[in-house]
């Protein structure tokens, strides 16, 4: 099933400058790091995307396609350092998605870093907004929905597209398929498998909002705080989800794997790894990682 582990970044790579923990699931390696106020930083390598960009691991460099979910620093910091190193490495500009209401200051904010710096800082920044799908390959669309935060926020839901045969044409052989194709006829409809669910910094609402977020494969999910007694009206408030508001959604998650992460620092990690071990309904039991 799934093979999780902790790591700083692989000796194979020359520089080793920020933490990076990794989880492999059915041929999909989710990489990165979330702690609130700190950074935020998301990749699958083999779909060639990432989510966030609050801090900026060397190897993630080699990724050129990022969705950032909103634009509080701990989540867009380092997308100058991003760009620069490519341009320094003489990689192609990135391409960003972001919220739409955000592109004209974070243009605004690569000019100033580009004065300061002295050197260009190419990218393409694409603002999107909820209910947007994104085909980046013929395999792979990206559907953007609205979460809950103190800033306009989205969330990704990676989908695979495939090809099936519809079930009129089962009893044909290969040549009479092949034929019908031929004509013109068109014998497979798509199907799409919902196979990364990606939410920054909401509220439960964010969550809620899309029925297939609780299907897909993998959930990357902010849990940013688990202690008893927490008031739910503060934390929603202020765009955030509370182990209580996992809890009593218990039932409703299908995810293979669940990352739980974005922890306050508030608590220590054990403390937090203490609660939520002994808090967790057992349904979710060896399917919700804590990402500390």
């Amino acid at each position: 099933m799934s093979d999780i582990e902790s790591s700083v970044e692989s000796l194979d790579h020359p520089v080793d400058n920020a933490p990076v923990r990794s989880l492999v699931h059915k041929g999909l390696t989710v990489e990165g790091y979330s702690r609130a106020a700190v950074q935020t930083y998301w990749r699958i390598p083999e779909l060639k995307l990432g989510f966030d960009l609050g801090g900026q691991p060397w190897s993630f460099m080699a990724t050129p396609t990022w969705f950032v979910s909103h634009t509080h620093l701990d989540h867009l910091a380092a997308l100058p350092v991003y760009v620069a190193r490519r341009r320094m490495m003489k990689m192609e500009p990135p391409t960003i998605y972001l919220p739409a209401d955000a592109v004209e200051a974070v243009e605004m904010l690569l000019r100033a870093v580009q004065r300061l710096d002295r050197g260009r800082l190419p990218a393409k920044l694409i603002g999107v907004n909820p209910g947007t799908e994104i085909e980046l390959s013929r395999e792979l669309v990206v559907q953007t929905f609205a979460t809950r935060h103190t800033v306009p926020a989205l969330g990704f839901l990676v989908w695979e597209r495939r090809k099936k045969l519809k079930p009129e044409y089962h009893h044909l052989s290969g040549d009479e398929i092949r034929d019908l194709r031929l004509s013109g006829v068109e014998v497979s409809a798509e199907i799409r498998l919902p196979k990364v669910a990606y939410l920054g910094d909401t509220a439960p609402a964010g969550l809620d909002a899309v029925p297939d977020i609780y299907r897909a494969e993998i959930l990357i999910m902010e849990m940013t705080f688990v202690a008893p007694g927490e008031r739910a009206s503060v934390i929603h408030k202020f765009g955030h989800t509370h182990l209580d508001d996992v809890i009593e959604r218990a039932d409703r998650f299908e995810n293979e794997v669940i990352i739980a992460s974005h922890f306050s620092t508030r608590l220590h990690p054990d403390q937090i790894q203490r609660i939520v071990e002994r808090r967790l309904p057992e349904s979710l039991r060896g399917r919700l990682k804590i990402w500390l």
